[in-house]
């Protein structure tokens, strides 16, 4: 199969026949909306109804093809339907849907590719059908190796929406109470390093990530009862707005667990899988978890995620009762497996370093050049603008956040919105052009909301 299987669909990106959203897109909307409640901010901002994808090109049921700078919200990595992936699912789901936790063919090659790609002894696994299982299963499993009942999680990390989940992560939701009117016993939280908006600088100005882990130390000193199983932590914060740590942060935190003998756990359900140009995304700073969580891409699409530990730990995942009834099934594991079959061979990870770099210097650029841009985050294809009304203040710019967003997607750009932060996770197959193409729009959405605010 060529590596450029999706060049064809992508010819003319983006094509809009209509006004966007169409007039099919809004009845449709309206009509599902009467029943399914609950939508993301995305889908209020821009109600748009999508039919068909292919690689890089999204197409809604009005005729107008999209540029795709989200795949899915990280999940179609690949590309839409790609021919390998979709070929792979369907072989078993006309051969063997299910067979609860029981061995099949295409579960015994993924784990051994899995064992293969993953560094250190990161060889211990269980699969599940959604990320928040996943991490849910991942705080039982710190629970079960450690004998330990407390956790430290980050501000603005995300983990999923069940209870151990919400609680290492944002509940408050102003006068709703639906996570809850405080978060589970024993889970905590604690500043993240933020190099835009730091809480402890150096006398230079810069960010002091030894202020961050002194804080640590002495709050589990002081702040918790000395049971702390596990550092529950993103490597890059998704939700928040591909928000990336120092440099030199999280080897620094994998000597302060080493040190008081806690876990780090690496959700990298949204970062991983080659996002980044990694297979792990803590890859970039050398440090080996002790639990990782997978999910979003590593199906491209399909249902499929997984909880890995250290092989000494391996015994803890046979003690929580970890299988599950979905987890694990022979389409959940021939999407995973020709997912990594595809990023070996179309050599995906340097695809991303590469056209990575192309981002970050574009958006630096842009950074020089617009007034209302404070700071851009990225590595690879996990990239961030963050909109300021002053460069000096930094107060966030929300309103300019959904103009630039509504505007971009009505140029024939889908992407993801983050209030201020505008977020990009385009499909890893895409090349220079077209990821110029995108940057292209962004920039004129946002030259014309400067316009429209006085800049």
């Amino acid at each position: 199969m060529s590596k450029d299987w999706w060049r064809e669909s992508a010819k003319g990106l983006p094509e809009l026949i209509t006004e966007t959203p169409g007039p099919k897109s809004k009845v449709m909307h309206v009509n599902t909306a009467r029943y399914m409640k609950g939508l993301s901010g995305q889908v209020k901002l821009f109600p748009v109804c999508f039919e068909e994808g292919s690689g890089i090109m999204l197409k809604d049921v009005d005729g107008n093809r999209y540029l795709d700078f989200s795949s899915g919200i990280y999940v179609t990595s690949l590309g839409h339907c790609h021919p390998k992936v979709s070929e792979a699912v369907s072989y078993w789901a006309n051969k063997l849907m299910n067979a609860h936790d029981f061995t099949t063919p295409v579960k015994e090659k993924l784990m051994e590719k899995m064992a293969g790609i993953l560094p250190g002894n990161l060889n211990a696994i269980q699969l599940y059908s959604d990320g928040t299982a996943a991490v849910e299963a991942a705080i039982r499993a710190a629970r079960a190796i450690t004998n330990k009942h407390e956790f430290i999680s980050a501000y603005r990390d995300f983990h999923g929406k069940t209870l151990g989940a919400v609680s290492c992560a944002q509940m408050y939701r102003g006068e709703t109470y639906s996570y809850g009117p405080t978060r589970a016993a024993g889970f905590y939280m604690v500043p993240r390093p933020d190099p835009y908006r730091p809480l402890w600088t150096k006398t230079n100005g810069t960010i002091d990530t030894d202020a961050y882990i002194n804080f640590y130390e002495t709050f589990i000193k002081e702040g918790t009862v000395g049971n702390v199983a596990a550092f529950v932590l993103e490597p890059a914060q998704g939700w928040a707005g591909s928000i990336f740590p120092p440099e030199d942060f999280f080897p620094k935190l994998k000597q302060l667990c080493d040190k008081y003998k806690i876990l780090l756990y690496d959700d990298e359900v949204l970062a991983g899988m080659g996002r980044t140009g990694e297979w792990l995304t803590l890859n970039h700073w050398g440090v080996i978890p002790d639990i990782v969580t997978f999910g979003k891409s590593f199906g491209n699409g399909f249902p499929v995620t997984a909880l890995v530990v250290k092989e000494e730990y391996g015994e803890a995942l046979e003690k929580i009762s970890a299988s599950s009834s979905y987890g694990g099934n022979p389409m959940a594991c021939a999407a995973a497996l020709a997912s990594i079959e595809v990023i070996e061979e179309e050599d995906i990870l340097e695809n991303v370093r590469t056209v990575g770099d192309f981002f970050m210097k574009r958006l630096n650029k842009m950074k020089e050049e617009h007034p209302i841009i404070g700071d851009v985050k990225g590595k690879g294809f996990l990239l961030g603008i963050e909109l300021v009304k002053d460069k000096i203040t930094k107060e966030p710019f929300e309103q300019a956040g959904t103009l630039v967003y509504q505007k971009a997607f009505r140029k024939g750009l889908a992407w993801i919105p983050a209030g201020h932060i505008l977020r990009m996770s385009p499909p890893l197959i895409m090349d220079e052009y077209y990821a110029n193409k995108g940057m292209d729009i962004i920039e004129e959405a946002i030259t014309e909301v400067e316009k429209e605010f006085g800049y």
